[in-house]
């Protein structure tokens, strides 16, 4: 075996420790660039967050509403839970199946307007009953006592009589209500009521 010269070694063993040495100092060098670039760029970020603008809400608070207005959502309400509960009777006690139609359109449409009206009332901050009257309870309790024409001659003869009331109402709320958004509803819910009008003048004529 021959014998490398001290020298040689000693130059070689030089020459890869620079090398080492000059590969960390490079990755120190990045690392440092990396880390610059990305403290300048979240700097930026935090600078635009700040400068953005606030986000604000569109949605305006619901005024309470006046005491006419007030008085007749409750009105609408009452009577519209009365006109559900009498079409249920009329669907299990009327003899005419045009009569236990007409009680089927009226727990329909009525129960439709009834959740409107509610979920509206509940934006104003009013609650709305769950029961009726004592007054208009005794007289279902009474209705479902009656049975076949008897029944029918009077449950005509009352929706007759209430829509006529109905009819009037909502025209005068369709055009004076205070809030904007009740005298629509009265508007959209006063063709339906005519119709019902319309319909029980008709049973009302035929002498069922």
């Amino acid at each position: 075996m021959k014998k490398i010269p001290l020298a040689l070694a000693g130059l070689a063993l030089t020459v890869g420790f620079t090398a080492c040495s000059g590969g960390n100092d490079a990755d120190k060098s990045t690392t440092t660039t990396t880390t610059t670039s990305t403290d300048n760029t979240a700097t930026k970020a935090d600078s635009m967050n700040a400068n953005a603008p606030a986000a604000t809400t569109t949605a305006s608070p619901k005024l309470p509403l006046n005491k006419d207005d007030s008085t007749f959502v409750m009105k609408a309400a009452m009577g519209g839970m009365m006109e559900v509960e009498a079409g249920k009777i009329a669907q299990q006690n009327a003899q005419s199946e045009r009569v236990k139609a007409f009680g089927t359109m009226m727990v329909n449409d009525h129960g439709n307007a009834n959740n409107e009206l509610s979920t509206f009332a509940s934006s104003r901050g009013l609650t709305l009953p769950t029961a009726l009257p004592a007054d208009m309870q005794k007289h279902l309790d009474g209705m479902r006592n009656m049975k076949g024409k008897a029944f029918d001659n009077h449950y005509i003869g009352m929706m007759l009589s209430d829509h006529k009331k109905d009819v009037g109402e909502f025209e005068k709320e369709s055009t004076s209500a205070n809030d904007a958004e009740l005298k629509s509803w009265a508007a959209k819910t006063l063709p339906v009521l005519k119709t019902h009008l319309d319909s029980a003048q008709a049973l009302n004529k035929a002498k069922m």
